[in-house]
Parts: structure tokens; sequence; C-alpha cells
């Protein structure tokens, strides 16, 4: 399962790539009927605002309840979180500055921008931290009332981006991939460690002393 889910992650990667060359007219067109639905802008706004708030919300609030209760397990599953954010993050910003690809506002001039940022395009950012919070949220409490609310959450996060003007569809594929890669991969190397360290403790650290 994990080999087929490692195999879906990578072929998704390449597609969006793929896309990303060879088909900029798709691309453009479909953000030109999102950016036009002006009748969800204010929604857009809202749900865009929520995205940092909600991922690093999350494992703040699960580690200081972690501490308070001295729940071991919740607090190295708010790590797990964190550190997934983490690295989806810095992935992000190497990608950004890699393959350095203006907001689409900047290249077409009919798209119309809601908000002010000026920074680059590709991948979403914003996409890959919502993505990045709730896979990793997902994948530790794997229930029917996580996973829809937090798909949800992230989908309506990388669709708001391109009401808003401020990504490309592919973009947004992109940072979703990037964002549940991210969590995916540190979700295994979680795993091996905490195995590696025989689920040593980690509150109060006396078995690392």
């Amino acid at each position: 399962m994990r080999k087929f889910t490692t195999f879906i992650l990578l072929w998704s990667t390449f597609s969006v790539l793929s896309t990303q060359l060879s088909a900029q007219n798709t691309d453009i067109n479909i953000l030109r009927s999102i950016n036009s639905n002006t009748s969800t802008i204010g929604f857009s706004r809202i749900i865009s605002n929520t995205t940092t708030e909600v991922s690093f919300g999350i494992p703040v609030i699960m580690g200081g309840v972690a501490l308070i209760t001295n729940d071991d397990e919740l607090l190295k599953n708010a790590l797990y979180i964190g550190v997934s954010i983490g690295v989806g993050g810095v992935i992000t910003q190497a990608m950004k500055y890699s393959i350095n690809r203006p907001r689409p506002f900047v290249t077409y001039t009919d798209i119309h921008a809601y908000e002010g940022e000026t920074d680059l395009s590709f991948p979403s950012g914003h996409t890959s931290l919502a993505f990045s919070a709730a896979t990793a949220l997902c994948l530790k409490y794997p229930k029917w009332y996580v996973i829809v609310p937090s798909s949800l959450w992230a989908c309506s996060v990388g669709y708001s981006r391109m009401n808003l003007g401020m990504h490309y569809p592919s973009d947004v594929v992109a940072g979703a991939i990037v964002g549940a890669g991210s969590a995916y991969v540190t979700y295994l190397v979680n795993d091996w460690f905490w195995k590696k360290q025989q689920n040593k403790r980690l509150i109060g650290l006396q078995a690392y002393l």
C-alpha cells in the first residue's frame, strides 16, 4: 500500500510538471473561469485567511493539551504535524525560487487579484500548508469526522487561491501534492524514528538523558 501511494505521488508530480510545460492555455482558461466567479470572493477571502491560523493552530493546541494532560502520544502527534508543515514549507519555498513563476495577474491583465501578494506563484504556499496539516492530521486520526472536514477545508483553500486570482490551477495541484507528500513522507520517518526509540516518552525527556 505504501509503495502504491509513493508511486501515485511521484506520478502526480510528473503529471503536474508536464502540465506546467505543455498546457498553459488550459491552465489559464480554468483560472479565468474560477476567477470570474465573483459570488464566492467573500467566502474565498475568509477561507484563505484561515490557512496559517488553522494549520499552525492544530499542532500548537494539540501540544498544549498534551502538556496539560500529560498525554505523551498526543504530544508526539503534535510534533509530527508541526514537522510535516515545516518540511512542506521548505520544499514549497525551494520550488518557488527554482521555478520562478510570476503570479497569474502579472502575466495576464484580465485576471483580477483580490489580494496584495506579489511573490512567486508555483507552487501555492497556502495550498501546500493546508494539505500538509490536513493530511498529517488524517494520517494520525483516520476517522471520517476528521478526514471529511479536513479535506473539505484544504480543498476550499486551494479553490480560494484561484478564485482570488493568486494562483493557476497547476500551482494549486502542485501545492496539494507537496503538502500531502511532505506529510506522508514525514509520517514514515516519524513512525520509523519512534519504533527505533522503542516509543520512549517524550514528556520530561528522562529517557533521553
